[in-house]
């Protein structure tokens, strides 16, 4: 039996007539930065969102550099940031000579535990930093309790990023992702629910100088055109044939989301006698970028991957080591007694295939492969 990780193929199958049709308009006009197909991309995105204001720019991890830039984080401030996520959303402060600190996250839901936020911060400032905002991300397609968060930072003066590269399409207590923080920054890479077939991000926000601001960075700070430059920027621009895909993978978005949920809950009907599976917190949705278990403590993970290969299929993980155990952030603040739920999610979690079109033979098998390797 044949099971893909994540099958690219079996979706574009569903809309390659209109990126097809996309691309050769493209090609007819030639604006391939910057066309006319990224300010209707743009309008889409408010409209799912709901959100007063999109900036599409060329990854994740500029959405998050632009976003720092919009918010005007100084060299030595410092933003609280789980440990167990992506580089990317710790590497952008210190791209800007900022600080990040370090924060635990809960064990259920793997997002950033606001009630461990109050020691990030006591040890961002025991290291003499200026800690100015947080980063929450929504790992693995749920979004982290911003509720709860948002009340922290603005009982501490901070601002907050929802770092939604995973968790787009998801929503809390009724309202989508793109409206829980200050401002929310996402991913388009491919593997992503909703991804282009190249690199691309999104910036939202309803605060209108932010976004002014975040505009005029994304083209090297431009002013009233591009050779007018009113502040410090970079290259962060969306190319017009990423919104042609974008644009068609939209279509089918919010029934592709429906599907991801159908493979999630039969995936924890599958496997809830074996290991731990994802649980949602209260009122919160999940588009399930990842489908990521908790293997039983002692588990040989490498040989069980090892069998489930065997059986043919892929696993990942994410993530086996913590960005403050990453030799480049060592040197930065980690709050508490070093993140004991984060270490020993590192050495647990394993990733099984998901995406839209998972079969329910295909499940089955995963689930038996995984039962007899856990044996």
């Amino acid at each position: 039996m044949s099971i893909s990780f994540i099958d690219l193929k079996a979706q574009q199958a569903r809309i390659r007539d209109k990126i097809e049709t996309g691309l050769k308009i493209v090609l007819d006009h030639g604006a391939y930065i910057m066309g006319p197909e990224i300010a209707a991309l743009e309008n889409r995105l408010r409209d799912w969102t709901g959100a007063k204001h999109n900036i599409t720019c060329s990854s994740g991890t500029d959405a998050l550099l632009l976003t720092l830039m919009g918010l005007g984080l100084k060299a030595g401030q410092g933003v609280i940031v789980p440990s167990f996520t992506f580089a990317a959303s710790a590497e952008v402060m210190p791209c800007m000579g900022a600080v990040p600190v370090f924060a635990e996250i809960e064990d259920n839901s793997f997002n950033l535990n606001p009630g461990k936020l109050s020691a990030a911060l006591a040890a961002g400032k025991g290291a003499g930093i200026d800690v100015v905002g947080i980063i929450g991300v929504g790992l693995f397609g749920q979004p982290a309790n911003y509720a709860a968060i948002k009340t922290f930072a603005n009982d501490n003066g901070l601002w907050l990023v929802d770092d939604a590269a995973q968790s787009f399409g998801a929503a809390l207590n009724d309202q989508p992702v793109g409206q829980l923080a200050d401002v929310t920054c996402t991913s388009f890479f491919p593997a992503k629910p909703l991804g282009a077939y190249g690199d691309g991000g999104a910036v939202f926000t309803d605060d209108a100088k932010i976004a002014e601001i975040i505009r005029s960075c994304r083209v090297h700070g431009m002013g009233q055109n591009k050779y007018e430059n009113v502040r410090i920027g970079m290259t962060g621009r969306l190319d017009s044939i990423q919104a042609v895909v974008l644009d068609a993978k939209l279509d089918i978005f919010a029934d592709e989301l429906a599907l991801r949920q159908q493979a999630a809950d039969r995936y924890a009907a599958l496997l809830g006698h074996l290991v731990d599976v994802p649980v949602l917190s209260c009122g919160a949705t999940s588009s399930w970028a990842q489908y990521v278990i908790k293997l039983p403590r002692g588990t040989d993970r490498v040989t069980l991957i090892r069998k489930m290969e065997t059986a043919g299929v892929p696993t990942a993980i994410y993530y086996p080591v913590p960005m403050h155990r990453q030799p480049p952030y060592a040197q930065y603040p980690v709050s508490g007694c070093n993140l004991p739920v984060t270490m020993d999610l590192c050495d647990r979690v394993l990733a099984l295939p998901m995406h839209p079109y998972l079969e329910v033979a295909q499940q089955e098998h995963i689930a038996a492969s995984l039962e007899q390797a856990l044996a």
